[in-house]
């Protein structure tokens, strides 16, 4: 079996339970860049929000908004809005997330969470859920890293972490922009969840070579 050394793990949907609460919050971001719930140009906006589950929010903000200064205000309402939640204890771990991640370290195997949020939102969700000892390394986009699908955060974490081959990497998330940048990345284990935003068939479709019915499955995959 190929010794993996490191897996970057997606969050929202992956390892974190959304139970609606991103697209609750998008909602109310759009709101406030002036695209009221219930009218037409509001639900093209979700369902474009959902098309782009996984990708950086500020760049699915700006293909949304008609100018900068929108997007960075719906933005902003987004992620105060998932904060908020984060700190009155609504975002939660999914079944079987802190049993694997402390499983992979446990084998030796780094773990990297990579997100679309921003990293303040990212730290916020991270400490509500005690994960700040949990994992090697918390990576979002910006500072010079683009988000899904580009391979960035893969890349970037393999650097951090001193990782020798990217073929020792596994990449793992609940939406085809997750897949997507791990093949770009070139790693060899690609795995869909079927615990968030697409099913099986999407996750095929989009290139994984794995599709798991939750995270509990990986630790047994990436073997140690």
């Amino acid at each position: 079996m190929k010794r993996f050394t490191l897996v970057c793990v997606d969050m929202a949907g992956t390892t974190v339970r959304d139970d609606g609460i991103v697209e609750q919050a998008a909602s109310a971001a759009l709101e406030e860049c002036g695209l009221q719930a219930g009218g037409e140009a509001h639900d093209k906006a979700m369902a474009y929000v959902r098309a782009t589950t996984g990708t950086s929010k500020i760049e699915v903000f700006r293909s949304i908004c008609s100018h900068e200064d929108a997007a960075q205000l719906a933005n902003l309402a987004f992620e105060r809005a998932i904060a908020t939640w984060a700190a009155d204890g609504r975002i939660a771990a999914l079944p079987y997330a802190d049993e694997t991640l402390k499983s992979l370290r446990a084998k030796g195997i780094r773990v990297a969470l990579t997100t679309g949020f921003s990293p303040r939102t990212q730290q916020a969700i991270i400490r509500a859920l005690g994960w700040e000892d949990a994992v090697d390394l918390a990576i979002a986009p910006g500072s010079g890293l683009r988000g899904r699908p580009f391979p960035d955060m893969i890349l970037h974490a393999v650097l951090t972490l001193g990782i020798a081959d990217v073929r020792q990497v596994a990449v793992v998330g609940d939406s085809v922009g997750d897949l997507y940048s791990g093949l770009r990345a070139g790693a060899t284990l690609v795995a869909g969840v079927t615990t968030g935003s697409h099913d099986t068939n999407a996750l095929r479709e989009a290139g994984a070579t794995h599709v798991l019915s939750h995270i509990g499955e990986l630790p047994t995959l990436v073997g140690g």
